[in-house]
Parts: structure tokens; C-alpha cells; sequence
């Protein structure tokens, strides 16, 4: 429960970003909170021993929010599916604090290597994030890019296959 709070709260803050006021009750009724209700009751239910009963919510997740997270994944509070329509995540994923998904992503398994996320990621539209990867904190993942390699903290990565961008200088100047 303290984690989904947490998970509110983050995403109120993605909402306030934009310059509008966002109350709890508003960030409850917003698309994706039922997701990630479903995700943390999961997770819950694992973590105390009764994966096979996570199965359900797991299930009703699938069915009802188009959005399917492995049982025993594991992200950190403040985590966000901003839209969960077409999400899938390997059950052995494992996610920092602040994670931010949008529709359509992908975080999986390639040869026995998943990814690891780190605090303050963002991941856009229809992104894939494949095998043994590491997305470093405070990592932005843009629109339909597939991240098949490291992405350092801080760091902007787009295309296919995913390449770092140069940070952009204090002058302006690329």
C-alpha cells in the first residue's frame, strides 16, 4: 500500500509538471492507476508466497487494462504507467524509484538476460528495452526506440537501434 501511495504521488507530480493543480483524487481516476493498483496487489501477494494467487490480479490486469507485468517483477515507489494499454514486462525486470512508462512499451528478456531500470527513468511510446541492459538513472528512453545496449544516467536514447544522443552544451552549441 505505502508503495502505491508513492505511485500516486509520482504521478501527480508528472501531471503538476504541466502547470495544473493535481489532487490525489484526480491522479486515483486518471488512466493507468487501475494498472498500477493491479501491478502492486501482484507484486504483494509474491512477495508474501502466494504467486499463485497473484496470477488473478495479474490476469484481471491483462484482460482489463491491456497490460501484462511479470508476477515477480519488481519496480520502486513512485512508479507510473502513464497510459498501460500494451505494456509487457518480464517477470525478472527490475525498476528503481520514479520509473515512468508509457503505452505500448516493452521491457524483456533476450537469452536470459533482462533489463534493470534505474531510478528516474522515462520510457516512451512503443519503446522496447531488450536483455541485460542497464538504463541508468534519470534515463530517457524515446518514442519506438529498441535499447539493446547500456544507456548511461542522464542520458537521451532514440532509434532503431537505440543510440545515445550528445548531451546538449550550456552555450546551445551541440
Amino acid at each position: 500500500m505505502i508503495h502505491f501511495l508513492a505511485d500516486l504521488r509520482s504521478k501527480q507530480a508528472l501531471y503538476e509538471q504541466y502547470g495544473e493543480r493535481c489532487s490525489l483524487l484526480r491522479a486515483v481516476f486518471t488512466d493507468g492507476t487501475s494498472a498500477n493498483a493491479l501491478y502492486r496487489l501482484q507484486a504483494a501477494l509474491a512477495r508474501i508466497g502466494l504467486a499463485p494467487l497473484a496470477l488473478l490480479p495479474h490476469w484481471v490486469n491483462k484482460v482489463v487494462n491491456g497490460c501484462v507485468i511479470g508476477v515477480r517483477a519488481q519496480f520502486g515507489p513512485g512508479f507510473v504507467l502513464i497510459h498501460p494499454v500494451g505494456v509487457v514486462i518480464n517477470s525478472a525486470v527490475r525498476g528503481g524509484r520514479d520509473v515512468r512508462l508509457e503505452s505500448g512499451v516493452v521491457i524483456g528478456d533476450n537469452r536470459g538476460g533482462v533489463p534493470v531500470l534505474g531510478d528516474g527513468v522515462f520510457v516512451g511510446s512503443g519503446a522496447k528495452v531488450i536483455g541485460g541492459v542497464c538504463v541508468g538513472k534519470g534515463a530517457r528512453i524515446g518514442a519506438n526506440a529498441v535499447v539493446l545496449h547500456d544507456v548511461p544516467a542522464g542520458a537521451t536514447a532514440v532509434g532503431i537501434p537505440a543510440r545515445v544522443l550528445a548531451p546538449k552544451r550550456a552555450d546551445g552549441a551541440t
